[in-house]
């Protein structure tokens, strides 16, 4: 009788994942698509992919800028960066519930701004996810240098994406799995360092105690340092975003999407507030960090005086390399399927929208990201500052057509008078993005110029080869 109970729960649970999937299928016809791509990702896989794109440890490299900048209140600023993004990720998951398709912001500026807007949408995020892979792999191969220095960066470039592109070819689902491995070793290395630090702490080691100074210090406190911090915190939560991309992957549809968008969110966000909290108490009062070294080092000059020289080794190498590995891994994925969407819809070669018929992934595109990142690795495997600035361009620009796209579709095509959910919150992450965009450093600005003036050569060799520039009809 237990049996065969068990069995009739079996078949609901398949019957009803099965229902699940073929509704989403409907919906994504419903857009003028097909189903094409593998819908095998639970929320569960959805979050460990974003909180592998955004990198727990993420504030571990730029922990000394961060310190200086908030005058020592570094997890404040994490806070700070919490509640800016959570506006860009509302916007996320109520454009991801209107648009269940590929294609992140390029989709949705598209189908709420028209397909000039979706395009520059597309081309400006596709920056961002296009060079992620590449700083990955060059911020790894410096780590991984500076330890073992007779091993070229280059080597560590090829031998890392040549992993990534393998994993990612064999499918979606095998990906899913070794970014599980992987941030599991990243947050065992975490979890190691947070009980090293907090037994440090209970012995005051270099006079270390529990204050709030950190959060809040009034002798130095100014909403000139919570601005002025708030584009190098924004910068350190980007990656959620991406799971947007994986829409037409996601067996609970956009629904799915939308949970898993606000929960690796909110989730990095405790990670980054706990780590430099931490941090932070065995620095407490401590001036701002010399530029160079001392703040680039910051962090593990920290980490060695709380458990010595094999703390600092087990949190910079494995650390940095699991990460690395794991955000490579999510990047490609990423930029994969970006590339597959605008070639479906004819803004790139329609052979980018080539999916394998046994694994079911964007093999083309996933090749293509390889070569770019191969080419751009290798010539940029020493301009780490300039890898960085160009990314966050991209995201930040696809960002802001994000938050209109929000208004025009919601305000303009639905005629919505819900003035909280799609006017007041998509303004505010408008001005918050627009303000840390207006701030971005002068290299960052001239370089994302220069891709936005590639983009719009792009498209008007479209437009004159007669190709459509129009969506496909709902």
């Amino acid at each position: 009788m237990m049996k065969e109970n068990a069995e009739s729960a079996s078949d609901v649970r398949v019957a009803a994942s099965a229902a699940s999937a073929d509704g989403a299928s409907a919906s994504l016809e419903s857009f003028g698509y097909k189903q094409e791509l593998k819908r095998s990702l639970s929320l569960f896989d959805l979050l460990i992919y974003g909180l592998v794109f955004i990198v727990p440890g993420a504030p571990i490299a730029v922990y000394g800028i961060v310190y200086n900048a908030s005058a020592g209140m570094v997890p404040l600023i994490y806070l700070v960066g919490l509640v800016a993004m959570v506006f860009t990720a509302l916007s996320y998951m109520m454009m991801s519930h209107a648009f269940p398709v590929a294609g992140s912001v390029y989709a949705y500026a598209g189908r709420s701004l028209g397909p000039v807007a979706g395009f520059v949408a597309g081309w400006a995020i596709l920056l961002d996810y296009l060079l992620l892979p590449t700083l990955t792999f060059v911020a790894v191969a410096i780590a991984m240098h500076a330890t073992w220095p007779f091993i070229p960066k280059p080597i560590w470039v090829v031998g890392m994406l040549a992993f990534a592109t393998a994993i990612n070819y064999f499918g979606i689902e095998l990906t899913a799995r070794m970014n599980f491995i992987l941030l599991a070793l990243q947050l065992v290395i975490l979890a190691i360092f947070m009980i090293v630090g907090v037994a440090a702490l209970m012995h005051h080691a270099g006079g270390a105690h529990l204050s709030l100074l950190p959060f809040y210090n009034p002798e130095r406190f100014t909403p000139q340092i919570i601005f002025g911090g708030l584009s190098l915190a924004v910068l350190s939560f980007l990656g959620f975003d991406a799971i947007s991309t994986l829409s037409e992957e996601s067996a609970g549809g956009s629904r799915t999407i939308a949970r898993a968008t606000m929960l690796s969110l909110c989730l990095s966000a405790v990670l980054f507030v706990a780590q430099t909290y931490l941090a932070s108490l065995f620095v407490l009062g401590h001036p701002a960090f010399a530029k160079g070294d001392a703040a680039e080092q910051a962090f593990y000059n920290i980490v060695t005086s709380i458990g010595g020289y094999w703390l600092k080794f087990l949190v910079a190498v494995p650390g940095v390399f699991f990460a690395g590995v794991a955000g490579s891994l999510t990047a490609q994925a990423a930029t994969a399927r970006l590339l597959y969407s605008m070639a479906r819809d004819g803004k790139l070669p329609r052979p980018l929208a080539h999916v394998h018929g046994v694994r079911k992934v964007p093999e083309r595109a996933i090749f293509l990201v390889a070569a770019v990142t191969l080419v751009l690795g290798l010539l940029l495997v020493n301009e780490l500052e300039l890898l960085t600035s160009m990314v966050s361009f991209g995201a930040l620009v696809g960002f802001l057509l994000l938050h209109v796209s929000v208004m025009a579709h919601f305000l303009w095509r639905k005629k919505s008078r819900d003035w909280s959910r799609h006017l007041i919150v998509p303004l505010i992450g408008l001005v918050i993005i627009g303000y840390v965009l207006w701030n971005a450093e002068a290299n960052a600005k001239i370089a994302g110029a220069a891709w936005m003036v590639a983009g719009a050569a792009v498209f008007l060799t479209l437009h004159f080869m007669g190709r459509s520039t129009s969506l496909p009809v709902e």
